[in-house]
């Protein structure tokens, strides 16, 4: 098993920043790739962005291209995603899940493991 535990998230005005961190524990050398994700009231769950074992391929969703980050430490179990330019459209929880393959995918049945969610909220 792996255990996934998000932190960083919180209220912040448009056009501000915030950095989520998700640290991983248990089996953590059975997972591969780490993704985001979000969901919002009364909508389904999405994938923000994703990376690879070793940090070499990233992918984003074209929402957030160009202004959220995701980086991994894998000496620490610690995968980030930083966020930049905020919008209100932004606000959620997010979620950090794991993978047991070596592929990025978008779609939330193939993650393996999920964290329990951080709210970020971003006022207009």
């Amino acid at each position: 098993q792996v255990q996934l535990v998000e932190s960083g998230g919180g209220f912040v005005q448009a056009g501000g920043s915030l950095r989520l961190s998700c640290a991983a524990s248990g089996r953590t050398s059975s997972v591969y790739v780490m993704g985001w994700f979000r969901q919002a009231p009364g909508k389904e769950r999405e994938i923000v962005a994703g990376i690879s074992w070793s940090g070499g391929y990233t992918y984003y969703a074209d929402s957030v291209k160009g202004r959220f980050t995701i980086s991994r430490e894998n000496a620490k179990n610690t995968v980030y995603l930083q966020m930049n330019s905020l919008k209100p459209e932004d606000t959620a929880i997010y979620y950090c899940a794991a993978r047991r393959n070596f592929d990025v995918v978008t779609t939330t049945r193939a993650y393996d493991y999920w964290g329990q969610g951080t709210q970020v909220t971003v006022s207009s």
